[in-house]
């Protein structure tokens, strides 16, 4: 069973810390999982986290707010920057959800808005890739189209449901194969899931956030999400 702590930024939020039992950073790999555009919505993932650490990855679920006046930027960046402490020997995977993931991808990208380091690897989970990134305000298409490719690209997993209604699948097979062209190695993994279930939940109407799911049926689409995050993690 993972256990968990809780932790803060420099800019004082919160941050979820899921690690197998016994196990901690730098020990094992580490993940940086950011939830999407609701505000403050770390909890949301932690279903999903939670797998993933079980599965022998350190897993940190930061805080961060979209409404913020610069879109988020200086709280995901100063997570980045917390979890690159914690993974001291660079092993950190960065993965993120809807909005967090071309966000993810945009440290990839443009790694000086970053410190000028990449992350190991990154997980794109059910996502858009054709609006500002919310870490470096570009658009991740446009900064293929001029060039912004590693000398050794990082592995790119990307992860999206077929039934996903609210951002539909082909966005990650348009992105993937505008990877695959400017040579980085990218996968795609489709899984039978609609938005929310490819993190493990289900859209909560009342509550207008996601809550985690006991349907069988999305739990085991959001473990296809969490071993394709986890063998990510373990691979590199």
């Amino acid at each position: 069973m993972p256990e968990h702590e809780l932790a803060t930024t420099s800019l004082g939020k919160s941050v979820d810390i899921y690690h197998p039992e016994g196990v901690t950073a730098p020990a094992a790999p580490t993940v940086l999982l950011w939830h999407g555009s609701g505000p403050d919505e770390r909890d949301v993932m932690e279903p999903l986290a939670r797998a993933v650490a079980a599965q022998g990855v350190v897993v940190l679920v930061p805080d961060w707010r979209a409404d913020a006046a610069d879109g988020g930027q200086a709280e995901l960046l100063d997570s980045l920057a917390f979890a690159r402490d914690h993974a001291a020997d660079g092993r950190l995977v960065v993965a993120g959800w809807s909005a967090g993931a071309p966000a993810a991808l945009g440290v990839a990208l443009r790694p000086e808005t970053a410190g000028g380091r990449r992350p190991a690897a990154v997980v794109g989970i059910a996502a858009q890739y054709d609006r500002p990134a919310r870490t470096t305000g570009t658009v991740l298409f446009d900064d293929l189209a001029a060039g912004r490719t590693a000398d050794v690209p990082v592995p790119v997993r990307l992860v999206h449901g077929t039934q996903d209604t609210l951002e539909d699948v082909a966005y990650s097979r348009k992105f993937r194969a505008a990877l695959v062209e400017h040579g980085w190695a990218a996968e795609l993994t489709e899984i039978p899931a609609d938005h929310a279930g490819s993190i493990m939940t289900e859209y909560d109407p009342a509550a207008h956030r996601c809550r985690e799911s006991r349907d069988p049926a999305v739990r085991e689409a959001g473990a296809m999400t969490a071993r394709v995050i986890a063998e990510t993690a373990l691979g590199i």
